[in-house]
């Protein structure tokens, strides 16, 4: 039913004018942000599916080499990947779809594939089908990450209802001690915050470079945005928040500075960012996973939740051929 196709760069404009204008495309599908990655990190291996010669879903991936064994993944440079899918898919398209991306694979060799699928709530139209497809054709869940989501209201007012008693007291005396926050570039400053957090708490490195981030802010300027908190002129605490489609805001980077714990620097950042994504007509906040291999960081969660945050899957797939 479906013809299939490689990407190669011919197909980059029609590939970035199909993605918004579907159910579940996001900024991580388009290929201005997987292209930013240098050539020689991934061997491109991204797909396009032809219905009638029309296009009919795309599938951001790329082959990678894991315990000697070749695995198309979608996607290794980016936070999900999957199909990008039209509003009305039906379940007879969806199965079409995995049975044609099986036998893709199959002919080229692959041994594995490995697919990261948005979370349900960035669809327009709620949609399982491709979930159910997956499964009908022997993938498994290789892990399921749980990302918190808070549903915006139409006023700040109204989401602050949701704040527990704690993150609340916390936002006044932030105010009080004199904590400002506002939308600013200071990528440099953020960075080092960044930087001295994750490695004093998990000894690991962000995963874009200061150099990448810059050329991220530069590409898409309207649709990555960092929101910092400033005492006494200083930054202390930061947000990268990716504008991941037309009603959902992911909160890709959030990173503080431990001198400033007492100030509580993120609880009003929140509150702003939410003020600005309300007034910028998004639905939901996605604060990100706070899950590693399965298990969760139970005060990650608690902080969330505290805002009114609940959990969702995140999920991967995965399939030996």
């Amino acid at each position: 039913m479906f013809e299939v196709l490689r990407y190669n760069s011919k197909n980059k404009e029609e590939w970035d004018s199909f993605v918004p204008e579907k159910n579940n495309g996001t900024i991580f599908h388009l290929r201005t942000f997987l292209n930013y990655h240098p050539k020689s990190r991934f061997q491109d291996h991204s797909l396009l599916f032809y219905k009638k010669k029309n296009l009919f879903a795309v599938f951001p991936a790329a082959q990678k080499m894991i315990d000697n064994k070749s695995y198309l993944i979608s996607h290794p440079g980016s936070t999900l990947g999957s199909f990008v899918i039209p509003e009305d898919l039906s379940i007879s398209d969806s199965m079409s779809l995995v049975e044609c991306l099986l036998q893709y694979c199959k002919s080229k060799n692959f041994d594995n594939i490995r697919v990261t699928t948005p979370p349900n709530l960035y669809q327009y139209r709620l949609s399982n089908y491709i979930d159910f497809a997956f499964l009908k054709n022997n993938f498994y869940y290789l892990k399921r990450d749980v990302t918190s989501i808070l549903y915006l209201e139409n006023t700040i007012d109204e989401t602050l209802k949701k704040f527990r008693p704690s993150h609340k007291r916390a936002i006044k005396k932030g105010i009080k001690k004199g904590l400002t926050c506002r939308l600013n570039t200071d990528i440099k400053s953020f960075y080092k915050i960044l930087e001295q957090n994750l490695n004093i708490r998990h000894g690991v490195t962000p995963t874009h470079t200061l150099e990448e981030l810059i050329e991220l802010f530069k590409i898409f300027p309207e649709k990555i945005k960092l929101f910092s908190s400033f005492y006494k002129g200083e930054m202390v605490a930061g947000v990268v928040n990716f504008v991941v489609n037309e009603h959902v805001v992911l909160a890709f980077y959030i990173s503080h500075n431990q001198e400033y714990n007492d100030l509580s620097p993120l609880n009003l950042l929140f509150f702003s960012m939410f003020e600005w994504a309300i007034k910028s007509n998004y639905k939901i906040y996605d604060f990100g996973i706070f899950t590693v291999d399965g298990v969760p960081n139970m005060g990650l969660g608690r902080f969330k939740e505290n805002f009114g945050a609940s959990g969702i899957f995140r999920d991967t797939f995965e399939i030996a051929l």
